[in-house]
């Protein structure tokens, strides 16, 4: 985006996780560089439900050390970090509902309107569909 300000984007959990993935060397380097420049403009936002999923994948999965992994969820924590409420709980469950998202996807779309997101990072929801007037990008397409 040329000129004014970068547009607020919300990284889903699997963006994160392929910072790790090893065995799938093009997509992890888009995930880093779409974090610099993130991190760079100061544009990026995550929630606390993206940090727990993050940790509890590539511990599992991958079979990151868990100090490691607790270390890349801190650097990761530098962005915007949303904080889901009560009100947000029910709020993806309406979404969930009328959607037909899954109840965890609902609440990473809700907590990205909330934080003023005009776009989603992910793999998981249909690219270029648009929730609550939040786009999602698959950055790996």
């Amino acid at each position: 985006m040329s000129g004014g300000n970068p547009l607020r984007t919300f990284f889903d959990t699997n963006v994160l996780v392929y910072t790790d993935d090893g065995a799938n060397a093009v997509k992890q380097q888009q995930a880093l560089d779409l974090l610099k420049e993130h991190k760079q403009s100061k544009s990026g936002v995550v929630s606390l439900q993206v940090l727990q999923e993050y940790f509890v994948t590539v511990t599992r999965k991958y079979g990151l050390d868990h100090d490691a992994a607790r270390r890349k969820a801190e650097l990761f924590a530098a962005f915007d970090v949303m904080e889901p409420t009560l009100v947000d709980v029910f709020a993806a469950i309406d979404l969930h509902r009328l959607r037909r998202l899954s109840y965890w996807d609902a609440l990473v779309m809700h907590t990205a309107k909330r934080a003023g997101c005009q776009v989603v990072l992910s793999e998981d929801v249909q690219h270029g569909q648009v929730i609550d007037g939040v786009r999602i990008v698959n950055p790996f397409i």
